[in-house]
């Protein structure tokens, strides 16, 4: 099994300077926790897939990267609406 140090695009790593403020959604936000986790579990069989861990077709892999990318701009979304209200 992979490590977070060695998967790209993670969460604290996309968005270095909302760390705190990450974790507080995930405990405060059911649905940001959900959605953060089903980010983590996306990212992570990207990761695999693409470095040939899970050889899959170039389609498959294509149409995980967009459910990973849905993800990624509705936590952003979240994440800067939480920002913003302080």
């Amino acid at each position: 099994m992979l490590d977070n140090r060695n998967t790209p695009n993670e969460l604290d790593e996309m968005f270095p300077e909302q760390k705190a403020l990450i974790h507080a959604l995930k405990q405060s936000d059911h649905h940001f926790a959900k959605l953060a986790e089903r980010y983590h579990e996306l990212n992570r069989a990207v990761h695999r897939m693409e470095t040939n861990v899970e050889p899959v077709s170039d389609e498959t892999m294509e149409i995980e990267r967009k459910k990973r990318l849905q993800a990624l701009d509705e936590i952003s979304e979240m994440i800067a609406k939480a920002a913003a209200q302080g």
